[in-house]
């Protein structure tokens, strides 16, 4: 896989945690650095490490799975670009009012690193059977998504919701594309 793929999984599953961070941009009535920053911290670390954590256990199963791994990357990339896509078009406004306490955004921050992660995770076992570097796939994921959700939460009261749903089904398009191109690739038909 190429920078250039990279980089569309990398935005591509990092538009979870765009959304979430253009919602926290709006909820706030200016820009409070810190917590976008600390924001961005945390959408960045656990997009680079859930994409980890899913290679370990792809590559236990690796003989098991070789066989069909072309369409296994296909089928975990299809599932989670459809997913977003559906999101984006049958899910109403999920931006939360603000909330000025630390302890409660720090709370919320740790359960929203973990669900905006999870399609990370299933990233990571597809690229257990792709044979893809896992430490590059975690540098690229972590910094775009780093750099998109300190992005989306500085600019999210000025661009307004109305981006949130189309950068989803942008970044879902591009997983699902990008499935597309393994499964092809592996057929002998790219």
């Amino acid at each position: 896989m190429g920078i250039t793929d990279m980089l569309l999984v990398g935005v591509g599953l990092s538009m979870d945690a765009f959304a979430v961070s253009i919602c926290k941009g709006l909820a706030s009535q200016k820009v409070v650095w810190s917590r976008a920053l600390l924001t961005a911290l945390f959408f960045g670390a656990f997009q680079a490490l859930m994409p980890l954590v899913g290679w370990l256990v792809g590559t236990q199963f690796i003989d098991l799975v070789e066989p069909v791994d072309h369409w296994v990357a296909f089928v975990l990339l299809a599932a989670i670009g459809g997913k977003m896509i559906w999101d984006a078009l049958h899910e109403g406004d999920e931006c939360q009012p603000y909330d000025p306490a630390w302890g409660k955004f720090f709370a919320e921050l740790v359960v929203l690193s973990i669900a905006t992660s999870i399609d990370a995770l299933a990233a990571g076992i597809s690229f257990a059977m792709a044979d893809i570097h896992i430490g590059s796939a975690m540098l690229v994921i972590g910094l775009t998504t780093f750099a998109l959700s300190l992005f989306g939460s500085v600019m999210g009261n000025k661009l307004g919701a109305r981006f949130e749903k189309a950068a989803t089904l942008v970044g879902g398009a591009a997983l699902v594309a990008l499935g597309l191109k393994i499964l092809l690739e592996h057929l002998g038909a790219l």
